[in-house]
């Protein structure tokens, strides 16, 4: 049983460390955007955009594997109707991941002039639709049987 509560432990720690990422840069990039200084903005998008999202992105992609090690350990059927959700809501999570990824660059390109509201817009909607979907995964996680 050891075994078993040392994976609980690899997959519960990545998990945590993806949600108070994402949070910890969102935080970030909103009070830099509310700073009004264009170079700590511009130093700061490109550090999340080269570094952080590349790494909690390989954090988040671990988690389906030791996700599937821990319910083969407990056995589990891969079947079970919580677990394709999640799968799903995985899936949507890493699209919206890279198109957050990728208004970032945009947001960056513009720090210095005038940025557009709607860019905006969508590097908010998309951080908080990848927020949701988080959420919604590690609910479906907390509400598995056993």
């Amino acid at each position: 049983m050891e075994h078993y509560q040392l994976l609980k432990y690899a997959h519960l720690i990545p998990a945590v460390l993806v949600l108070a990422g994402f949070i910890a840069h969102s935080f970030m990039l909103w009070k830099a955007h509310r700073s009004g200084d264009a170079a700590v903005l511009t130093r700061k998008l490109r550090l999340t955009r080269l570094y952080s999202l590349p790494a909690m992105g390989l954090v988040a992609l671990s988690l389906p594997v030791s996700g599937w090690w821990l319910v083969h350990t407990l056995g589990l059927p891969l079947g079970a109707s919580w677990l394709l959700f999640s799968a799903c809501l995985f899936a949507l999570l890493v699209l919206f991941g890279l198109l957050l990824h990728g208004r970032l660059g945009a947001w960056q390109e513009v720090v210095g002039g005038a940025v557009p509201a709607r860019l905006l817009r969508f590097v908010v909607a998309y951080a908080a639709l990848a927020l949701i979907l988080l959420l919604a995964i590690f609910a479906l996680m907390g509400a598995k049987p056993a």
